[in-house]
């Protein structure tokens, strides 16, 4: 059995994720300990639950520790069965954890799947310190499938921190074969798009949110929105090819600073020259591993994300990932994949 410390790195939730994935595509059992050990909250909070259990459905495995709050869990998986599977965040808590954190979870294993498989996945969907939703469906989504994979994602109802009661659902079919991309040429501002949202409140806080997009980014689309959503919540999004920046409004939060701090990530970025938004280099990571060829992609930050996360890849697979540039600084990252298949080496 591996056994693997939670607290390496950054010491977040990501260990979890990639840990379980790879253990299911691999059948490999995994016991990790110091579960999310650099949080403030460390242990399992209710989407790592929630991704533990569903990946444990979809595989059979037999798992000890899966309790909110457990620091310590095995988790040794049987094999893969695609199917149609409902599962709800806020099942026993109410809590409004990301569906998208549980999506990341249960996306590699089931793209390796033999059948396809149709997902509804409930809780929320724009919650602080998560990918929202849109940057899953915008800029994640399309990025892997330009690597082979075959899935999409619809948004039925959005879920603002604290209510939640967000719904999405994820449609994935087998890939005939993951491959290796390059990402090398940064993309220019004309090729990014905005989004300003809000619900259940005043028309204003949506226009406001777009006319400062608009004084400050002239050059660009920007669309509007009123979605349906349990509780009221504001959302400024600008997104291009493999980037996207967002910010979410809260209490007392003026709608322009919103739209302010979605302005300045992508500026950042622009100024950076690279190709890949620093969340998205992290995430990408497992598939490049896994996908046939080289991966090669420029990024504006190495951060302890993308690290951490070529850290427990290396648990699992013997694949040559090499990451240049200093932390917090930009840098390339260069994947030799496997051409993975699921039960071979």
């Amino acid at each position: 059995m591996l056994v693997l410390d939670g607290s390496y790195g950054e010491g977040g939730g990501q260990i979890l994720r990639t840990a379980l994935a790879l253990a299911a595509l691999t059948g490999k059992s995994v016991r990790l300990e110091n579960i999310r050990g650099r949080r403030p909250k460390p242990g399992l909070r209710p989407q790592h639950l929630t991704g533990v259990q569903a990946l444990a459905r979809i595989t059979g495995a037999e798992v000890s520790g899966a309790a909110l709050g457990s620091t310590a869990l095995t988790f040794a998986p049987r094999r893969i069965v695609p199917g149609r599977y409902r599962f709800d965040v806020a099942q026993q808590t109410g809590s409004a954890g990301a569906v998208t954190l549980l999506a990341q979870t249960l996306l590699p294993v089931l793209t390796l799947a033999s059948q396809p498989s149709f997902l509804v996945l409930c809780g929320g969907t724009h919650v602080p310190g998560s990918p929202p939703f849109d940057y899953f469906a915008a800029v994640f989504l399309p990025s892997l499938r330009q690597m082979g994979l075959n899935a999409t994602a619809a948004s039925h109802r959005w879920g603002f921190y604290p209510q939640g009661g967000g719904e999405i659902s994820l449609e994935v079919r087998p890939t005939a074969g993951l491959r290796g991309a390059v990402w090398t040429s940064p993309p220019s501002l004309a090729a990014f798009q905005g989004l300003s949202a809000a619900a259940q409140l005043p028309e204003h806080v949506r226009e406001r949110q777009s006319r400062y997009l608009r004084e400050h980014l002239p050059l660009l689309s920007i669309t509007e929105a009123s979605p349906h959503s349990r509780g009221p919540g504001s959302f400024v999004m600008l997104w291009g090819p493999q980037a996207g920046f967002s910010s979410l409004g809260a209490k007392g939060k003026p709608a322009e600073v919103v739209a302010q701090e979605a302005v300045a990530g992508l500026r950042t970025f622009l100024a950076s020259g690279a190709a890949v938004d620093r969340h998205l280099a992290d995430q990408v990571l497992i598939y490049a591993a896994l996908a046939k060829g080289e991966t090669t992609f420029s990024t504006e930050a190495v951060t302890r994300h993308l690290l951490t996360n070529r850290w427990v890849i290396q648990q699992f697979l013997d694949v040559e990932m090499e990451i240049t540039g200093s932390l917090d600084e930009p840098g390339t990252v260069r994947v030799r994949g496997l051409g993975f298949v699921p039960g071979g080496p």
